[in-house]
């Protein structure tokens, strides 16, 4: 599903710069694409942005981070917007320097839809590898009922459910799987969009867990604010430390603790599988993509300015919409990085 959010804002500047400012016509428009995650948090901000700068629209559509990525190389978004860090060979496609900017932290979670089971469920790593690599088919395997003694869990076989699509919410999945198990790494690896061994392909969150929700005994995997959201059952997983974690502000908080001093200067970290008794395994950040250079002052100044109030009064509204806000180092060290931008030509 296309969603699509539409902010009108102008970059922050003094009357003596622009003395009739506040009658002009709009500056123009900007452009953004890409991440799913993070589009209720960026539709928040987009809104109250909207209501202090009334000056430049900005569209953004959340059509996944593979297109995110896609649009920004190609240069036909003002920036792109991804829950999985561009790779090496990606960036070196850019005509233009891709920097990254951390924006807020976010969890994938394990839903399901077992007959007869309510009860929440607990899944080690090597279950979870199991399953998705289709060697663990079966509810009532000892991988799964070792784990959950009590659960009556059928011997029915798993459906496993994955994104058809090109997806920062896949990326985050496996990037996990590939840090707990040595098969998956070898044999599948992490991308946007895997060769999934075994299951049913559905596009975006909506589409996963809608085939969920509808195929007895499935699995799948999405965001945790789509799975608050939309009330869906979803499972914890046994961490690092070997704690079984639910995944919430705290514990995904307690994932980006070690974030800052392992934090690189392009800010590409992942985060998945961290160290900690209390940090959910499987979090990340998400990123806007905004290049080094952006030609057209209006544009880079009004990006520049929307930068600045997200890492301030923006991060605010993370939590009452299930998002983690980023730790404080990372937001100065951010702060610092937005000086890289080159605006005008």
């Amino acid at each position: 599903m296309l969603a699509t959010a539409v902010l009108a804002s102008a970059c922050s500047s003094s009357p003596a710069e622009h003395p009739t400012a506040t009658t002009s016509a709009p500056r123009g428009t900007i452009t953004g694409a890409g991440a799913t995650f993070p589009y209720p948090l960026y539709s928040k901000w987009f809104d109250d942005y909207h209501k202090r700068h009334p000056d430049v629209q900005i569209n953004y559509q959340s059509i996944g981070s593979g297109g995110g990525i896609r649009q920004v190389l190609a240069g036909t978004v003002d920036f792109g917007a991804t829950d999985g860090p561009m790779t090496d060979e990606q960036l070196a496609q850019a005509k233009v320097k891709i920097l990254h900017f951390p924006t807020v932290l976010g969890a994938v979670v394990p839903i399901y839809n077992i007959e007869g089971v309510t009860q929440e469920l607990k899944f080690t790593p090597a279950a979870l590898a199991g399953i998705f690599a289709g060697t663990v088919n079966k509810w009532n395997d000892p991988a799964i009922a070792g784990p959950n003694a009590g659960v009556k869990l059928p011997a029915s076989d798993i459906v496993v459910v994955h994104r058809s699509d090109a997806s920062g919410t896949t990326f985050v999945w496996t990037d996990y799987l590939s840090k707990v198990s040595d098969s998956w790494l070898s044999k599948i690896g992490r991308s946007t969009s895997v060769n999934w061994p075994v299951g049913l392909g559905g596009k975006g969150n909506e589409g996963v867990s809608g085939l969920v929700k509808q195929t007895p005994n499935a699995i799948g995997y999405v965001e945790l604010v789509y799975a608050v959201q939309n009330q869906f059952s979803y499972g914890s997983v046994q961490n690092a430390a070997g704690s079984f974690l639910k995944a919430d502000l705290a514990s995904v908080t307690a994932a980006a603790a070690s974030a800052a001093a392992i934090m690189p200067d392009d800010f590409r970290v992942s985060i998945t599988n961290a160290a900690g008794a209390n940090a959910y395994p499987i979090a990340t950040f998400t990123w806007l993509l905004i290049p080094e250079q952006i030609p057209d002052a209006a544009k880079g100044k009004t990006i520049v300015d929307f930068l600045g109030w997200m890492l301030a009064e923006g991060q605010q509204m993370a939590a009452p919409l299930t998002y983690a806000p980023l730790p404080k180092e990372v937001v100065a060290k951010e702060q610092q990085a937005i000086g890289k931008i080159r605006v005008g030509s």
